[in-house]
Order: structure tokens, then C-alpha cells, then sequence
């Protein structure tokens, strides 16, 4: 019976100011739960690592247009809104394979230097910013780094790089009436660059680019890929590549605010990839994944999910269940590598950028943390906290440095 479900309500104020005590009290209820989300209605909750993880991987649940909160946009950019996000099966299997060869582990590693370039030059500039001997690293340093890299890395002309910026900002703090405004801008981005690389396909840095190789495809056989697909892909690529800002952040406040794990990590820095995965783990920004919609009546614990009801997983809960991680509640650099975590999303529709990001995030803190080794917090975390029961984010991220 679902009346015997534990039950999130998130409008509740307690809930929205601290989402993951609501989700680990809920995890340690049950495996199953209830979330009411204002102007989604019920949604049936995977609290567990185990449940979580095989929900994501099932094909009876499935994503589609119905799992966003798609903003109002000009009636011109609609071709453009269905994202391979929203794909199931073979449609979104064929699109990912055409992309995913520019996001794999050796396509990252071999992209390091040009990350550890993006982030020398933004590191340079950090002093400039300090005022009253305080820098907020959130807009000059983790929102700006992502968009930097991932437009290098898909091909966005370098004259164009400064309003991707902005855009970045407005999608890194989840404003939702901001980037329905941004979006035609985004999508004119996103068609300049197409035509930008099919006038000069040679235009293209050490290694090439994503949106070279996606139009070097469809000149080569244009029947696998639509003007409306490749224009999609290049914007929804961009904007999805936001996800380390809050990750970087989030890290940066964990260690600063955790000093035996920074003088672990100061002491021996190979400890860095783990150190990733281990922060990823208990501070990465997912809480909750996008709903997935029930392909018809699934059993699960003993509740019977109906035909077309949402279903997700609380991340941020299975990613400290004690079923899975010891003491999963403590942040342990070098814990046995956490890559159990659902930190990324898992089956069909795992991160496509996962080993970008992993990169991005070990580069980004190893130069931070090498350049200035007297840097501190200069406000609680506490107070950082954006109120956000799915992402968690900071607001700010004030540091003397």
C-alpha cells in the first residue's frame, strides 16, 4: 500500500534547508519513498544505493519531455528544445555514440594541458578580484572554468567564448525565468558555430573539436545526422558541461572546511583522482535524479508504481548509505576509490562528461590548492548553502586567499 510510504513533502521548510537529513531519514524508513514536489505531484522516491541504481539502468522507466520543466521559449527554438537527454533506446543510443568518442577517458587525459592552461589563466586573474582581502571563487573561477573548457572542447569560436560565459552563469545558478530568457541566444550560439566550423572546417585547435567532427559526419553521410540534431547537440553538450562548477565549489568548501582531509591531500597529491571521487561522493551536486516516468505497473517493494507516475532516486542518500560505504557519513580521502557512486547518474544515461569533469575537478583543485596554500573560508559553509532540495550548491564561495 503507498499510504505506508515514508513521505518527503518538499515545501516543507525544514526539508528545503536540509535536503539530505530529509533523505537519509527517509532512506533509513525504507527503501521506497514519496516525494511531493510543488507543481509535479507525487513522485515515488528510490532511497537506497542498490534501488537507486538499478531504477537508473531499468528500462521501464524512461525519461522524456515529461521529466523537465521545460521554460517558455520562441516558437523558432522549439526544433531545437528535444534534447538526446530526453531519448530512450536506439534514437538515444545512436546520437550518443556519435558524440561520445569526443568525452572518453583518454580524449580527457589528452585534454589536461589544455584544461590546466584555462585554469593557470583564471587563477592569475583571482587576485585582481579580492576585495577587502576576500575573492569569491564561485563567479571568478568555478562558474567561468567549465564553460571555458567544454567550448574548447566541442569547438565554440574563441570570440564567442565571453557570452557563453554569461550563459554558463545563468545555467550554473538554476534561474529558471533567466535561462528560458537565455535560451534563443543560447540556441544562436550553438547554429554560429555549426556554420562557423562548415566555412572553415580546418579552424579547428590540436586534436580537433566535437563540432568539426559532428559536421565532417554529416557531410559524409548526411542522413545520420539533421541540421536540427547537430545544432541540438552542440547546445545541450555546452550547457550540460556546467555540472563541475557545482562540483568544484562544493569540493573547495568540503576541504577547506575539513583540514585533515586538506592536510592529507597537501601531503600526498596522487591522492587527487580519489580525492575527486571521494568528494563526489559525499558533496557532488546531484540530489535527486531527473524523474523517469514508468513505462507501465512496476512492482517495487512490495508497492505497486502505476503506469505513467514518476519515479526517481535520491542521489545524495544512496550516496551515504551505510548498505554501501562504510561510515558513509564522514569524508575520507582515502577511502578504498568510491567509484560505486551514483554521483554521475548510472546506465543508459550516465554523464556523458563524467571523465572531463573528473579531470576538470583534479586539475582545478590541485592548482588551487598548490597556488594558494594559506587559502581559507571566509563564511561558514552554513551560510553558503543555496535552499535547493535537488542540486546542491553554494550561492557564493568566499575565501581569503
Amino acid at each position: 500500500m503507498t499510504d505506508t510510504l515514508p513521505e518527503i513533502d518538499l515545501s516543507r521548510p525544514e526539508v528545503l534547508r536540509d535536503p539530505l537529513k530529509a533523505y537519509g531519514q527517509a532512506r533509513e524508513s525504507g527503501p521506497l519513498a514519496r516525494l511531493l514536489i510543488p507543481g509535479f505531484g507525487t513522485t515515488y522516491a528510490l532511497t537506497r544505493h542498490d534501488g537507486a541504481r538499478a531504477m537508473l539502468g531499468d528500462p521501464r522507466f524512461e525519461l522524456d519531455a515529461t521529466s523537465y520543466m521545460r521554460p517558455e521559449v520562441p516558437e523558432d527554438c522549439l526544433p531545437y528544445m528535444r534534447t538526446m537527454s530526453e531519448m530512450n533506446g536506439a534514437e538515444h543510443a545512436r546520437l550518443r555514440k556519435l558524440v561520445a568518442p569526443a568525452f572518453t577517458p583518454r580524449r580527457a587525459a589528452d585534454f589536461r594541458p589544455r584544461i590546466a592552461a584555462i585554469v593557470d589563466a583564471l587563477l592569475d586573474e583571482l587576485p585582481a578580484h579580492a576585495d577587502g582581502g576576500q575573492t569569491d571563487l564561485l563567479p571568478h573561477f568555478a562558474r567561468p572554468l567549465p564553460m571555458d573548457v567544454i567550448c574548447a572542447l566541442v569547438g565554440i569560436p574563441e570570440e564567442d567564448r565571453p557570452r557563453w560565459r554569461e550563459y554558463g552563469a545563468t545555467v550554473a545558478g538554476a534561474a529558471g525565468a533567466d535561462f528560458a530568457r537565455a535560451i534563443p541566444g543560447i540556441m544562436a550560439g550553438a547554429k554560429a558555430a555549426v556554420a562557423a566550423r562548415r566555412d572553415h572546417p580546418d579552424a579547428a585547435g590540436a586534436g580537433g573539436d566535437l563540432v568539426g567532427d559532428l559536421v565532417r559526419v554529416q557531410a559524409e553521410d548526411g542522413d545520420r545526422l539533421s541540421d536540427p540534431e547537430i545544432v541540438t547537440l552542440v547546445w545541450h553538450l555546452v550547457i550540460a558541461g556546467q555540472t563541475p562548477t557545482n562540483l568544484i565549489a562544493n569540493a573547495v568548501a568540503a576541504l577547506l572546511s575539513h583540514p585533515d582531509q586538506l592536510a592529507a591531500l597537501r601531503a600526498d597529491p596522487a591522492l587527487m583522482p580519489r580525492a575527486v571521487e571521494e568528494l563526489t561522493r559525499w558533496c557532488g551536486p546531484a540530489q535527486l535524479a531527473v524523474p523517469r516516468q514508468a513505462r507501465g505497473d512496476v512492482e517495487l517493494y512490495g508497492t505497486t508504481v502505476p503506469h505513467g507516475a514518476k519515479v526517481t532516486a535520491l542521489i545524495s542518500a544512496a550516496n551515504r548509505d551505510p548498505r554501501a560505504f562504510d561510515d558513509p557519513d564522514r569524508l575520507d580521502l582515502t577511502r578504498a576509490p568510491a567509484t560505486g557512486h551514483l554521483g554521475f547518474s548510472h546506465g543508459p544515461h550516465f554523464c556523458l562528461g563524467a571523465s572531463i569533469a573528473r579531470v576538470q575537478t583534479q586539475v582545478a583543485l590541485t592548482a588551487l590548492l598548490r597556488r594558494f596554500p594559506r587559502m581559507a573560508l571566509a563564511a561558514p559553509v552554513e551560510e553558503l548553502q543555496a535552499v535547493d532540495p535537488g542540486t546542491r550548491r553554494l550561492t557564493a564561495l568566499p575565501v581569503t586567499l
